[in-house]
């Protein structure tokens, strides 16, 4: 089911997953706009005084567009990193509070604490999971949806199939969940209703989009990729997480040694030597198995329109 809050305000069942270097307010207020969730994480903002600053430029626009057009804006969403790595957690969730962020997305620990707050205001909490048990651990914070992140999806991917991840969560979990992984088209928003979810969190399809803040490299690389050429892999960041492999041989990453089957010395062989300055995200680049499809660069209004009308023909 979806919350309460969204009944009456998307457009089409989709949150857009807050990406790392990626997702702006540039992205969140048009998703916003066209009537889908928009969220970005926290920590794009290099400062939680920057962070306000985005905060205030997209409660501003999305108040100034309802005004304008009549219409009512998608609710939008901050993701959190709940871990003692994180010493912005604290500054960044008062933030929230301030601006009665409507969505809070937490991940790397789901804390009781942390929801009571954001519940104290009106807001909701979703968590992303990758297994049942991280699921069930999640649901006892008293989260109010849980993202079911499969096999395929960018970023910090699960490997399971989406079919086993929904069912697993379903035989527990009444509320409302989303399901990640290869989801660009409406049609395929409608296939995860069909499956069981309540949403479809969509993230790799919008990295090369006009309004996305991945460098152009990156948005050309997903255009050209194709599904084979993302690996899972915990080299570059100590979790298990899909890159696309032409940027991971660019940063100086030992491809026979990141491809070769079985177990594999991650600190001997993979440490990147080519390239001192690579860094996970921003020169290692991360995409979805979707990326098959994906063949060009819209704007970003111009792509919702078009999955709002293959969701629709799919609804038929």
């Amino acid at each position: 089911m979806l919350p309460t809050q969204w009944q009456d305000c998307l457009s089409i069942p989709v949150v857009m997953a807050p990406m790392f270097l990626v997702s702006g307010p540039d992205l969140v207020i048009a998703g916003c706009k066209k009537g889908i969730v928009g969220t970005f994480p926290a920590l794009n903002q290099r400062t939680s005084e920057g962070l306000e600053q985005w905060l205030q430029q997209i409660t501003e626009q999305l108040a100034e567009f309802e005004n304008q057009t009549g219409n009512k804006a998608a609710p939008f969403g901050v993701n959190l990193i709940v871990h003692h790595s994180n010493p912005r957690l604290q500054a960044d969730l008062a933030l929230c509070v301030k601006y009665k962020v409507p969505l809070v997305i937490t991940a790397l620990g789901a804390l009781k604490d942390i929801v009571d707050v954001v519940h104290g205001y009106g807001g909701i909490v979703f968590h992303d999971v990758t297994t049942k048990r991280y699921a069930e651990k999640a649901a006892k914070s008293g989260v109010d949806g849980l993202i079911a992140v499969s096999g395929g999806a960018g970023g910090h991917a699960g490997t399971l199939n989406p079919f086993s991840l929904i069912e697993d969560i379903r035989t527990f979990w009444s509320k409302t969940l989303l399901l990640g992984g290869c989801i660009n088209k409406g049609h395929q928003v409608r296939a995860a209703e069909i499956m069981g979810a309540d949403l479809a969190y969509v993230g790799t399809r919008f990295i090369s989009t006009q309004q996305s803040r991945a460098p152009q490299g990156h948005k050309e690389m997903i255009v050209t990729a194709k599904s084979t050429d993302i690996i899972h892999t915990p080299a570059v960041t100590g979790v298990p997480s899909n890159f696309i492999k032409q940027s991971l041989a660019n940063s100086g990453y030992d491809m026979q040694a990141l491809l070769s089957p079985g177990d594999v010395n991650f600190g001997d062989k993979l440490t990147p030597t080519g390239n001192d300055s690579s860094k996970a995200w921003q020169d290692v680049w991360s995409a979805g198995h979707g990326v098959g499809t994906i063949e060009d660069i819209p704007d970003c209004n111009e792509l919702i329109d078009q999955m709002i009308e293959e969701y629709r023909q799919a609804c038929r």
